[in-house]
């Protein structure tokens, strides 16, 4: 910042657009919503819908449904801050909530086929085995973890389906929390969007290994500074893969904010991301010729 601080100036700025144009608009109704489900209790009468399509893909108790359901759908870092504060309401059990906030704390299926695959790559032609390498090894560990903890699958909650209710207050709290989350967010996203310009500065041998090092900061550079390279497609491709599996260093410092209140284990969250880049990696590297030669 004091060496180039034209260029720290314009990163904080790409980062806080980003944050403005694209993760506000697209998340904010997400958390006030999630918090508003969470906080009246209407979670419950969702889940019961839910529930049976749910449990076909994790075997999860019905309280655990609302957070899969909008880990995966809503995106990051929706998982792990609806299971933080389910687990800290005493609706989900310490051990199903370890899992689903590893599991299910992933880029959104939006995220992944119009930014990174039309926007970035423009590879829409792989959205299908895009969505296959980086869910279904998440579900795959996700049933093995619970198979592992029983527990889980089988621990007594303390709220039983109650009734629901809705007020101005539940409303107020929701959105100002949700507001104070997005807020957190612009912060992380600002900051290690800087870093992320610095690992560009750095010399390394090979473009390749630069981009690696800027996707790794933060995956929404690292897609961008990716796809400009001059690397062939297929490693590009590959690339974008493992930051979105992996999620980032931004990601993990921003999961765990999101969590920091909830004891959840970060130390597991790690060791999760990082087995399912590696599967997701390889996943895509035997798909990819199946959908594009090149």
């Amino acid at each position: 910042m004091l060496t180039k601080p034209a260029e720290a100036v314009a990163a904080a700025g790409n980062g806080l657009v980003l944050w403005y144009q694209t993760i506000l608009p697209t998340l904010l109704p997400f958390a006030v919503l999630s918090n508003l489900f969470i906080s009246s209790n209407m979670f419950y009468m969702l889940s019961r819908f839910l529930y049976p399509i749910v449990r076909l893909f994790l075997p999860v108790s019905r309280e655990g449904t609302f957070p899969v359901f909008a880990g995966f759908l809503f995106g990051f870092p929706m998982g792990s801050r609806i299971s933080a504060v389910m687990l800290s309401e005493n609706k989900l059990s310490y051990e199903e909530a370890s899992v689903i906030f590893a599991v299910t704390n992933n880029m959104s299926p939006v995220f992944i086929s119009s930014f990174i695959l039309h926007h970035a790559l423009k590879l829409p032609q792989l959205v299908i085995p895009t969505f296959i390498a980086l869910y279904l090894p998440a579900i795959l560990l996700g049933r093995l973890l619970f198979y592992r903890q029983k527990k889980a699958q089988n621990a007594p909650h303390k709220n039983t389906a109650p009734g629901f209710q809705v007020n101005f207050k539940i409303m107020d709290a929701a959105i100002m929390n949700g507001f104070e989350t997005l807020t957190k967010l612009g912060g992380y996203i600002m900051l290690f969007s800087i870093i992320a310009s610095l690992m560009n500065h750095l010399p390394l041998p090979t473009i390749g290994m630069k981009a690696f090092a800027v996707g790794l900061t933060e995956i929404t550079n690292g897609i961008q500074f990716t796809a400009l390279t001059p690397l062939p497609i297929r490693q590009k491709y590959l690339l974008c893969v493992a930051f979105t599996a992996f999620g980032g260093i931004s990601g993990l410092a921003q999961t765990s904010s999101m969590v920091a209140e909830s004891r959840l284990p970060m130390k597991n969250y790690v060791i999760v991301k990082s087995v399912l880049c590696v599967i997701s990696v390889i996943l895509a590297r035997l798909l990819y010729p199946i959908f594009l030669v090149g």
